[in-house]
């Protein structure tokens, strides 16, 4: 079961304009220490392009995420980690958005990652490949206004050699209210006025990356991978500036948390971290909701 919401929870950094609608992200994370020992900060910086590129408004977007991981460890595990201490995930999204109908879009995404610690370069198992085909269709001037996105993923770091689901249905139900159901995120928002709103959202988060030099455990297995998968229920603000300009904090703690090394073949081989964290989240952001 956590297989499945581990690569459900990795795609959310490949959704541009599906359930990512980013342009512009800057974004600063903060997991503070817990009973393990371990430490997060992460730093975040995405850049997405839509260029139209005919009068039927059929959009190619191309775009770059940068993710730098810091993660501290207090206590002693019985092994070398100065090779876990700083990671990289750098993804170039390259997408096309056309209409498919009177109803609905289609948007597919095509998402090269590097994810390493980059000890010693670029190696050939720093590159993963991730694809990702929706259904998007909405209505901002209906009564009620709604947005449905339905569609397929493939991520190669999750271990599942199959397309997973991806599932999104937003509405504002009130002049104050609205909620959105879906994996990997699910909320409710309050509007106060035209530029404060609060919300509740229940989401996956995680990373899945190389570990260049290889680490011999204790039990004399072999750790080339790290992985962390966190299920978080967390309070947020919203401040916004103009209609598409916001800056937001996420304040909350994780439900569910597994942190791990993992081998060649994506299993299990060492547990970091299975207690429960805070988790903070701030940062600024251009959307096109």
């Amino acid at each position: 079961m956590w297989t499945l919401i581990f690569g459900l929870g990795l795609l959310l950094p490949n959704l541009v304009f599906g359930q990512s609608s980013d342009v512009l992200r800057i974004e600063y994370l903060n997991i503070p220490e817990n009973d393990t020992g371990i430490k997060t900060q992460r730093y975040k910086f995405l850049f997405n392009v839509p260029i139209k590129i005919n009068p039927k408004k059929d959009y190619l977007i191309t775009g770059l995420e940068y993710n730098k991981l810091d993660i501290g460890y207090s206590q002693d595990f019985g092994f070398d980690k100065s090779d876990l201490n700083r990671f990289h995930v750098i993804d170039l999204n390259l997408g096309y958005i056309t209409k498919w109908n009177e109803n609905w879009n289609l948007v597919t995404i095509l998402t090269p990652r590097i994810a390493s610690n980059f000890t010693n370069g670029t190696l050939t198992d720093d590159f993963f490949m991730n694809a990702t085909a929706t259904f998007w269709k909405e209505n901002s001037k209906a009564p009620k206004p709604y947005r449905i996105v339905l569609g397929l993923s493939y991520n190669s770091t999750t271990g599942l050699p199959i397309p997973l689901p991806l599932v999104s249905y937003y509405r504002k139900f009130h002049p104050k209210w609205s909620f959105t159901l879906g994996i990997p995120k699910s909320g409710f928002k309050h509007y106060l006025g035209k530029k404060h709103t609060l919300e509740t959202a229940l989401f996956l988060d995680g990373y899945f990356i190389n570990i260049q030099d290889n680490i011999v455990l204790p039990d004399n297995q072999i750790a080339s991978k790290i992985s962390l998968t966190s299920l978080v229920f967390a309070l947020g603000y919203e401040f916004r500036l103009t209609k598409h300009m916001r800056f937001y904090t996420l304040a909350g703690r994780s439900i569910e948390q597994e942190g791990k090394l993992r081998n060649d073949d994506r299993g299990d081989v060492f547990l970091l971290n299975d207690e429960a964290n805070f988790y903070i989240r701030t940062g600024f952001k251009i959307g096109i909701f």
